[in-house]
Formats: C-alpha cells, structure tokens, sequence
C-alpha cells in the first residue's frame, strides 16, 4: 500500500512543506471563488481515489490514462497531491487544507472521517505528477515557463507522454525549446513498446549528437529490457555516429582553449620580452605589475558601478589604459629607484626584484585585503558563440585572443617603426655608440622598463576579465612568462609569440591525456630538453645583435 498512518507522514522539510501547501492553497481557493472546482470538475470518485491509493504502478497507470483524456480538473488535483494536501479513508480522496475538507471529486465540503490516511508519494510518483503538471504548461504562453515545462517532463519521459510531446512540438515556434522537445520525444520513443519506435529514436538521437543523446543511447545500451537484436544494431549504429561528431567539437575544443592559454601567456610574455629580452634585467616582480593592473581594473569597475552605473558596460574601455599606466608608473618608480643601480649585475638585480615583489603583494593586502577580488564581466563579454553542440566558444575569450593580437601588433610597430623604439633598440645594442650619438639611455631605460610594466598591466587587466583578482595573482604566471621568453629566444618578439602559442596548445592537449599536474611537468620537461639542445631559443640572434 502507499498510505500510512498520519503520524508517519513522509519527510520533508518545514519550509518545503509550507511554500507548496501554500501555493497549493491559492489554486484551490482561486478554483472555489470562481466555481471551477465544483462546476467543471470532471474526476469521479474512483479516478480520484485510484490517483490517490494503490501500488504505484497503478496510480501511474490511471495517471497516464487521465492524462490522455485530458481532464480539465486534473491539474487542481494533482498540485494538491504534489503538497502532500491530500488523504484517503474507505474508498475516497480527501483534499485537507488545515480544518477546510473537500472530497476530491466532487469539490464539496466534507467532513473527514476518522482513521484518514495521507498519501506518500515517493520520487517515482512525484517525478510522474511533476510532468503531468508540466503537460499543461507545454502551451504556455511563456518562453521559461515552457523551458521549465520542458525539464519536468523529460524526467519522467516514456510512451505515455508523446501525444502531449507531440502537440507541443507541433506548436513551439521557439528553435531552442523545439531542440530540447525533439530530444524529450526521442527519450520518450526509447522506452516504446514498438521496436520501429525505438529504432526511430535511435536515428534522431543519431543526428541530434550532443551529450545528452550519447547518455540516452547509452543508458538504453546498457538496459538489460532491451533485447531486440535490431534495435540494439541501431543503438550501437547511433552512438557510433555520435561518438564520431562529438569527438570533432572535443578536438575544436581542445585547440580553442590552447589558443586562449596561449594569448594569456603572450600577453604575460610581452612585456617580460622587452625587460628581460631586450634590457636583460631577471625582473622576478614582473607578475605583480600584471597584479597592479588588475587591480587597477577592478578600481575603474568600482567608479563605474557606484558613480555612473548606466555606462557599467563600458568600464573596460577605461580600465584598459589605466592598466597599463598604473603599472607602468610602477615600473618607472622601479627602474629609477632600483634597478638602474643594477645593470651588468644579473644576480643582485633577481634578489632585489624578488624583495620588491613580496613588498607589492604585501602592499595589495594592505589596502585592498587578502581576499580575492572580483571582476565581473561588462555583458557583452558574457555568454558566447554556440559552434557545436560541445562546443561554446566564450565572449570574454575571444575578446582577450583578439586583444593580445592588438597589443602585439601595437608593440611591434612601436619597437621597429618608432623613434622611442629605435632608441630603445640602440641603447640595448650598443650603449656607449647611442650615448655617444647624443641619446638620452637613462630616459630610453626608463621608458622601455615602464613600456614592459605597462603591457604587464596589461595583461592583468585581460586575467581580470576570465578569473578572481588577487595579491597571488601574478605568481601564476612568472615561471610561464620566463619560459616563453627563454624558449622563444632572448629579445626575439617573434619566437614569443610562437613559443606562448605552442606552450599553450602543448599544454592543453597534455592535459587531456595526462591530467593537469602532469601536464605542468610534462611541459617544464620539454622545454628543458630544448634549451639542452638550443640554448639559443627557436629564433636566435644573428650578426651584431647577436
């Protein structure tokens, strides 16, 4: 039996029991008002009972059936089901609401016998009230509450619930909903009687191939009920076939992410290439000037959200060239401060940039906190392109991919076209020719120290937009940032770019085989054996710069 006694009513929690009780209670005191519970009531006396009392196979036996006639009193009764509202004595359903009694067939107020039963749903039963529930609600007018229609009902879907999928089908106009209906329908079809249906269902979830249709073939594969050597041909057919398309948006996947590590660690590079490549200063503080300009891009998105909130969406705009000259103000008081006291001296400038990147964390923490900070996304950074069914590629990605091009274009025509870099290129060849030539080299070393810093600032404005900002945040990225730099070759902005690149995608291809952690290694592994073989990088200075 699926009663009990009252006192051993099924366990839920208070709050849970209170809010559908309630909600149950204004349906059915909205019916009262305006008659619809005595006048357009339908159920009979034994309908009711039979939803109410029995094994559960018969209830969602006469559930089913209810359904199919498409009863107009059905949904009444079954919310007041669904909030543990109803009970039973001799051969009839009571709906009991505190001291109001009605009988549920009839609407009219009774007086609950003695002994009544409450009846016990278990998730079986209430997996099947939720999605004749949500059969109702399949022709809502309302976009979400037919996309929530459309979740309860694939729960419990089988045979019974495709004439109802079917006139939803028919009437959905909106292309997403229409996908997951054709998908519902065909998890419906899997568990038809029909061998044809199951075969049917099988092709559909074959063209379908997303991940739910490999889980659906495979859950059926794996049902010992399904004997059908036909059936279980196409099934193994489908999931083929399906396993073939998913591989293609895994493999696409793949190489996206690579690429977008390895825009980050170009973005982090860059400016490490021209302080260490190109002016040979070990700057171990290079990941907490990417820090500063986080922070600093979180200080913008601040101003924007309290003072001029409207304009939110673009904050990004402002925070990228405050980035870049808060870290580069940093750099400048750096060289000047420390570093040129340092050139030639490799060793003391690694210590000294070391004590400086402890005193910037610690600094952080001081006037912004501990804890990680967060940046949110302007919206039209948020979401992103649906290429394949596994595959989405991300807003906010795609933004920094094209964001680190920029950058690297920007410095390479600053660097090889510009007077700042001609003099930045002179001073870093030969300094006592360019000193001699009337170049100013303690103001080119400042501007290229504070052009490195800026693009580091760069860089954390770019991390601030795909993670939590945080006084660590830099120390993720210095060893990465050394290995381009080192493997690409010493002052080599080509050998860069393809060593960040090629790092990123290693690394991400790695990591699907091998796993995060080893796939860290694995990398450091291989580009120690490389720097054995090639201790110049992959693109080594020749002639006189060499």
């Amino acid at each position: 039996m699926s009663v009990t006694p009252h006192h051993a009513k099924n366990p839920t929690t208070n709050a849970s029991r209170a809010w559908r009780t309630l909600s149950a209670s204004l349906l059915t005191l909205i019916m009262a008002f305006t008659g619809g519970l005595h006048e357009a009531h339908a159920l009979t006396s034994d309908e009711a009972y039979a939803l109410s009392a029995g094994d559960n196979d018969a209830r969602i036996a006469a559930l089913q059936a209810l359904v199919a006639k498409g009863d107009p009193a059905l949904p009444a009764f079954l919310e007041a089901l669904n909030a543990d509202t109803v009970k039973v004595a001799g051969n009839k359903a009571y709906i009991v609401y505190g001291d109001d009694v009605k009988e549920a067939a009839t609407g009219a107020p009774a007086k609950l016998p003695e002994g009544a039963e409450d009846v016990v749903n278990n998730n079986r039963m209430s997996s099947e009230i939720e999605a004749a529930l949500a059969a109702g609600k399949l022709l809502s007018k309302d976009v979400a509450t037919r996309a929530e229609a459309i979740d309860s009902l694939s729960k419990a879907a089988d045979e019974s619930k495709l004439p109802v999928i079917e006139k939803a089908l028919a009437a959905e106009t909106d292309p997403k909903l229409k996908t997951l209906l054709k998908a519902v329908r065909a998890k419906a079809m899997l568990s038809a009687s029909d061998a044809g249906k199951r075969i049917a269902a099988a092709k559909a979830l074959a063209e379908d191939a997303t991940p739910e249709s490999r889980a659906l073939l495979m859950e059926r594969m794996a049902d010992a009920g399904e004997t059908d050597a036909a059936v279980k041909g196409a099934l193994q057919l489908a999931l083929d076939q399906v396993n073939r398309k998913l591989a293609w948006g895994e493999y696409a996947g793949v190489l996206f992410t690579g690429v977008s590590l390895g825009s980050i660690l170009l973005l982090a590079a860059l400016g490490l290439a021209i302080t260490y490549g190109l002016m040979g200063v070990i700057n171990m503080a290079h990941g907490e000037l990417m820090m500063i300009g986080a922070y600093a891009t979180f200080a913008v998105q601040n101003v924007f959200r309290n003072h001029f909130p409207g304009a939110f969406d673009w904050y990004i705009v402002l925070a990228v060239p405050a980035s870049f000259l808060a870290a580069a103000a940093v750099g400048a008081v750096l060289e000047r401060g420390v570093f040129r006291f340092l050139y030639g001296r490799p060793l003391e400038t690694l210590l000294a940039s070391w004590g400086v990147s402890l005193m910037l964390m610690q600094g952080v923490r001081s006037l912004f906190g501990a804890q990680n900070v967060q940046v949110e996304n302007p919206s039209w950074m948020s979401g992103g392109f649906d290429i394949l069914s596994n595959l989405t590629l991300p807003y906010n990605r795609l933004v920094i991919i094209v964001f680190a091009a920029l950058v690297l274009l920007a410095m390479t025509l600053l660097i090889g076209k510009t007077r700042i870099g001609l003099f930045v290129r002179s001073v870093t060849q030969n300094r006592p020719m360019a000193s001699c030539m009337g170049v100013n080299t303690a103001r080119v070393d400042t501007m290229a120290f504070s052009l490195g810093a800026g693009i580091a600032g760069l860089a954390g404005c770019a991390l601030s937009q795909i993670g939590n900002v945080g006084p660590d945040l830099g120390q993720n990225y210095i060893v990465d940032s050394f290995m381009v730099v080192v493997l690409g070759g010493v002052g080599q902005i080509a050998g860069t770019v393809y060593a960040a690149l090629g790092l990123g995608l290693i690394n991400k291809f790695l990591e699907g085989w091998a796993g995060a952690v080893l796939a860290k290694i694995m990398v450091l592994v291989i580009v120690v054996i490389f720097i054995q073989k090639r201790p110049q990088g992959i693109f080594a200075l020749k002639g006189r710069e060499a």
